[in-house]
């Protein structure tokens, strides 16, 4: 399995790359519009990747983030959406962004995507939102232990998941504990202008 590829971009043509790496072997993979428009040819990248075995070939798509990474093999966990349909969804636009779509069952969002029609942007809405609903565990991959409790605490204080986690945005990250967890529910109690 080919997890990560370190190397240089020589050539790109539409939106598959060819990527140098320093042992001198040139691999082909499909990269999202906004790596491509960073830099001039050629260039240095590292990038997570994803292998598709197919019976007439090996398909590598490439991701400048793990968090594009993860939620790219999260898209593909829903039926009926491929790895091109997934790639498309990722280059479309930002996973924060996606995620909130997600959130607030925008499907209209995923029908801008390029080939991505109504009812498989419902699908992707219906299970996205099952297997994100637990505290949208994606996104909880990315707090510290410590902070996954301060909205844990804040959130059994009544505060929705997404205002505690707003509000542990807000707080100084030298605070102990217990002192983010005061911070938060004073923070949060303050009447917004």
């Amino acid at each position: 399995m080919i997890g990560r590829i370190k190397g240089k971009i020589v050539e790109v043509e539409e939106n598959i790359a060819l990527i140098e790496t320093n042992s001198g072997v040139f691999y082909q993979v499909f990269i999202t519009p906004s790596l491509l428009t960073k830099n001039k040819l050629p260039f240095e990248i590292t990038i997570y990747t994803y292998l598709q075995v197919r019976d007439d070939a090996l398909v590598l798509f490439g991701f400048e983030t793990k968090k594009e990474h993860d939620f790219f093999k999260l898209l593909l966990s829903v039926s009926g959406v491929g790895p091109k349909t997934a790639f498309s969804v990722i280059s479309f636009s930002k996973v924060d962004e996606l995620i909130k779509a997600v959130k607030e069952n925008e499907s209209g969002y995923f029908t801008r995507v390029p080939g991505l029609g109504k009812k498989t942007a419902m699908k992707i809405i219906l299970e996205l939102s099952q297997r994100l609903q637990s505290e949208f565990k994606l996104e909880k991959m990315y707090l510290s232990d410590d902070d996954k409790t301060v909205v844990d605490a804040l959130v059994s204080l009544g505060f929705k998941s997404n205002e505690a986690r707003n509000i542990l945005s807000k707080l100084p990250k030298n605070l102990s504990l217990e002192e983010k967890i005061k911070a938060g529910l004073k923070l949060g109690m303050k009447p917004s202008i």
